[in-house]
């Protein structure tokens, strides 16, 4: 009988174990492309300039196009672009842009 009763406990406790699911952030010090973050921009809705970006970023969103996105972007038409881009955020039903400048 307690055969049994300790099989059930470790079954219990097996189940959630293997269940678990690690999720293994990049480093800080990783850059990422402009893609990447817009990306991560347009899955999480939320808005935020990247840290790890080593450079001026700007971010600019639009109902209308990606292309009207990246002319709403900080510093345009004021610094030259080094990386550009865009993503569709369905929540916010918007064009999300990141530009990183030179």
């Amino acid at each position: 009988m307690r055969f049994a009763y300790a099989l059930l406990v470790l079954a219990l406790f097996a189940v959630p174990a293997a269940a678990e699911t690690m999720i293994v952030a990049p480093p800080r010090s990783t850059v990422i492309t402009a893609q990447d973050h817009a990306v991560i921009l347009a899955r999480r809705g939320a808005f935020h300039h990247s840290t790890s970006c080593g450079a001026a970023e700007g971010i600019g969103m639009s109902a209308v196009s990606a292309d009207d996105a990246i002319r709403r972007c900080c510093y345009w038409g004021t610094r030259r672009p080094r990386d550009i881009g865009t993503a569709y955020c369905p929540t916010r039903r918007m064009w999300i842009a990141v530009v990183r400048y030179w």
